[in-house]
C-alpha cells in the first residue's frame, strides 16, 4: 500500500446510516413524549390531590372548633390558605371553593387545571365535605 492509498482512505459514516440513527431517533421520541407528558399531568395531578385533602383536614379541624364549615371559632368568613397548586411557582390548578360553598354544614372542594394542565383528561377534581371525590374523566383513574 503506498502513502497515497493510505491518506485517502475515509472512515464514517454514509448517509444511509445517519439516517438510519435518525429515523430511529425519531420513533423512540414519538413513543416516548406522550408518555412522558403523562407522567406530568399525573404528577401535577397527585400534588394538587394532596392540597385538596390537606384542605379537607383543615376545614374538619375547623368544624371540631366552630361547629360550622363557613366560619371560624372567632366569628370571621373561613378562607382557604392554600389557593393553587403547586403552592410556589406557575399554577397548575386554582384550589378554591364550589361555587355556594361553604355553608354551614358543608362544603365542596375544587382544583380547577390552568395553563398546562387545562388540557388534562380529569379536568376539575372535588371532594366534599362527605369524602365523595369527584373529576371531569374518569373518577376512579383520576383519583388513584
Amino acid at each position: 500500500m503506498n502513502w497515497i492509498q493510505t491518506c485517502t482512505k475515509n472512515r464514517g459514516f454514509t448517509l444511509i446510516e445517519t439516517m438510519i440513527v435518525v429515523a430511529i431517533i425519531g420513533i423512540l421520541a414519538a413513543i416516548a413524549y406522550p408518555s412522558y407528558q403523562e407522567h406530568v399531568h399525573r404528577s401535577n395531578r397527585v400534588e394538587a390531590k394532596g392540597i385538596l385533602l390537606e384542605m379537607a383536614q383543615l376545614l374538619e379541624r375547623n368544624f371540631t372548633e366552630a361547629n360550622r364549615y363557613d366560619q371560624t371559632s372567632a366569628g370571621g368568613d373561613f378562607a382557604l390558605p392554600v389557593t393553587q397548586s403547586p403552592r410556589t411557582g406557575t399554577a397548575k390548578y386554582t384550589i378554591r371553593f364550589a361555587e355556594g360553598t361553604p355553608t354551614q354544614n358543608t362544603y365542596t372542594l375544587e382544583a380547577v387545571p390552568i395553563g398546562s394542565m387545562a388540557s388534562d383528561t380529569c379536568g376539575t377534581l372535588t371532594l366534599t365535605h362527605t369524602g365523595v371525590r369527584g373529576a371531569g374523566g374518569n373518577v376512579t383513574e383520576c383519583w388513584r
